[in-house]
């Protein structure tokens, strides 16, 4: 008989899953999010092709954690940040209805890839920054990453519907879009 991951009537589980820390100290996002970045290392890093330095990229956020990477290119109006990288990572509980520590895991896991990422950009001398961005299921889709539903949630081919977008990272590192 295969291990279940996820007990049916098991009230702890249910805790663990559906219970908000009580103090946000508990919170490993709360940790990452209140994280200052670092500088942005002052001698740009000589690059291969957009195409090239994309592929890079997306293999680094993979090894950091994310099942799906992609790159959008965003609009003229935002001339500072020309490319938004966006990762999402599968999610068997919604964490917007599952604010428990478990319901949360795959925030944690965005939050520290992109974290992570945007740092290792800022290394190669160029400007990242992750933040919130209320389009991030947009531009995962402008991203290639899957397609938008009727209520404007991301539905991807690997995951269907149970994946959370992580925080965006926006960019002047030279990038090819996908999508």
């Amino acid at each position: 008989m295969p291990f279940r991951l996820r007990p049916v009537n098991d009230p702890y589980w249910k805790f663990f899953i559906n219970t908000p820390p009580v103090d946000l100290a508990n919170s490993v996002t709360e940790l990452i999010r209140s994280a200052p970045e670092g500088n942005i290392f002052p001698t740009k890093a000589e690059l291969h092709t957009p195409e090239i330095t994309s592929g890079h990229v997306k293999e680094m956020a993979r090894y950091l954690g994310a099942d799906l990477v992609g790159v959008a290119r965003l609009d003229a109006e935002d001339e500072q940040f020309p490319f938004a990288v966006v990762c999402a990572a599968r999610a068997d509980y919604d964490p917007r209805t599952s604010p428990g520590v478990g319901g949360q895991v795959p925030v944690q896991n965005g939050l520290f890839t992109t974290f992570v990422l945007s740092a290792w950009i800022r290394e190669l001398g160029f400007r990242a920054t992750a933040t919130a961005n209320a389009r991030a299921e947009q531009l995962a889709a402008a991203a290639g990453l899957g397609t938008l539903d009727a209520g404007g949630r991301l539905v991807t081919r690997e995951f269907g519907a149970r994946v959370h977008v992580a925080d965006v990272i926006l960019t002047d590192l030279p990038l090819a879009p996908d999508g």
